[in-house]
């Protein structure tokens, strides 16, 4: 019989519904529903509707009873970092604030010289320094008094939250806990200091519990809700770039990926989390794996530059199709505009068209002016620092590496896809582009005993989705100047 599988894949910016089924070897899936996941301003402060994502999902489980679907389990991925406040009577306190809130300007580096010394936290969780990330959100919570952390009895991430709304169960996902710069990986378990850090208390947090492991059932309301009876909801790998490298359909461990998207996450997949001198001077990060593996990763701000601009640019430039606009980026000469694309005045300025514009003009370069000028500024500088962080990979790395898989939406990009291969002059394979959906529905086989382990996955994900090689096109030269200029801008 054909196994169905649900999955829910949450991203900043909208969201999807995916039925995936499993046979023959093979992984197939279908769209079910997408929708947007809207930004609310409000009050100062910016917040996730956690209540319009649970509308969503509760429509596309409705569309799978309309069609008479027998669902073997649902799984939950999405962004990290965020979390949810639960009340003493069972209620949601207040809709969870988004990351790119500004409440947490400054209160890093306020956390850091006045309560847990940067080294300290690093040495606790191997975590990349962000001021988005959850302890300090947590302490801009406790130093504004707000209401809803004190009266919080539980305090959920956002996707363990929406299968406590489904199930009725709190828990805590390693891969998604391990976003917070809470999480011990030598331990596996959130530590009491940096959470007593902020006024927190571990009880208040769910069981911690590794991908695979049943969540519970769907609760009677929501069977009544949806038609569908006692469906299992797994704990996949509820960070979605968790998901995503669980579905990088790589032959054995010597390989790196890029997850190509708002946000541009490369690493590697290691045994053992590496927390070291040199990686906390280059501020790298160990996020949970799949079956105890570390994803050592450096988070960089990816297609976001783009995606700003071209909300930005006239109604008849954002008619054009990605592939239009990005094709007459081509035309423009290369290395004309550098930028490094992590630099914090890219982070949520009020205009990213203005932001790139000031940053090439302090810096004495040609300045951008057309949407074309614009992105192929974006994208030499995007694999220029891929160039960068390569290299500083494979210093890390105890293997060779000899190939570097490009997933997600950024792998359809074959502009940017091959300027990353002429930059860190290597093989990349491009695709899958949906790999977080495929890495949820391939963890939930997993979990209903369809394959045995990571590697059976990969193999299977490999036969299901055609990959695209790119490979340098041997202008090194050029990409050795421009690197060097980018490394002098970079300081």
């Amino acid at each position: 019989m054909k196994k169905y599988y649900f999955a829910v894949d949450l991203g900043a910016t909208s969201g999807r519904t995916i039925l995936g089924t499993l046979a023959d070897g093979r992984l197939e899936q279908e769209e079910l529903t997408r929708f947007p996941n809207n930004l609310i301003e409000t009050g100062g402060h910016f917040y996730w509707d956690i209540y319009a994502l649970y509308f969503e999902m509760i429509r596309g489980l409705k569309e799978v009873a309309r069609r008479g679907i027998t669902l073997t389990s649902i799984g939950i991925d999405t962004w990290g970092v965020d979390f949810v406040f639960i009340g003493k009577d069972g209620a949601i306190l207040r809709n969870p604030m988004a990351y790119r809130d500004p409440h947490t300007f400054g209160r890093m580096e306020e956390y850091l010289s006045h309560v847990v010394l940067p080294r300290d936290v690093y040495n606790i969780t191997g975590i990349q320094f962000m001021n988005f990330n959850s302890l300090f959100q947590l302490y801009a919570m406790q130093q504004d008094k707000n209401v809803a952390m004190q009266m919080a009895e539980k305090v959920l991430f956002v996707p363990d939250a929406l299968s406590w709304m489904l199930t009725g169960e709190d828990v805590c996902e390693y891969t998604i806990a391990s976003t917070s710069q809470m999480l011990d990986p030598k331990t596996g378990d959130l530590s009491e200091k940096l959470i007593e850090s902020v006024g927190m208390k571990r009880s208040q947090f769910g069981r911690m519990v590794q991908p695979g492991t049943k969540i519970g059932v769907l609760t009677e309301e929501v069977q009544k809700m949806t038609g569908l009876g006692a469906v299992p909801v797994i704990a996949v790998a509820g960070h979605d770039t968790g998901a995503a490298v669980a579905a990088v359909p790589a032959k054995n461990e010597q390989f790196a990926y890029l997850s190509s998207g708002t946000w541009s996450l490369m690493g590697i997949e290691t045994k053992d989390a590496i927390i070291n001198d040199r990686s906390y001077e280059l501020n790298f990060t160990n996020e949970g794996g799949i079956e105890g593996t570390t994803r050592f990763l450096k988070n960089i701000c990816g297609m976001w530059l783009y995606e700003r601009c071209r909300k930005e640019w006239p109604e008849e430039v954002r008619q054009l199709s990605h592939p239009e606009l990005q094709g007459s980026a081509m035309n423009v000469e290369a290395f004309r505009s550098i930028i490094n694309p992590d630099d914090k005045a890219f982070a949520n300025p009020s205009s990213m068209i203005e932001a790139i514009q000031t940053y090439c003009r302090e810096s004495g370069q040609a300045v951008p002016e057309t949407p074309a000028e614009i992105c192929r500024c974006i994208f030499d500088s995007l694999a220029l620092r891929y160039r960068q962080v390569f290299g500083w990979l494979k210093d890390f790395a105890d293997f060779d590496l000899n190939v570097l898989h490009v997933i997600g939406g950024g792998s359809l990009n074959k502009y940017l896809t091959q300027f990353t291969a002429d930059a860190c002059n290597v093989e990349v394979l491009a695709g899958p582009q949906e790999c977080t959906a495929i890495g949820n529905i391939m963890l939930q086989a997993k979990a209903s005993g369809d394959v045995s382990d990571i590697w059976a996955m990969r193999e299977i994900i490999a036969n299901s989705v055609d990959m695209v090689p790119y490979h340098p096109s041997g202008d090194q030269a050029a990409w050795d100047v421009a690197y060097q200029r980018y490394l002098e801008l970079s300081k």
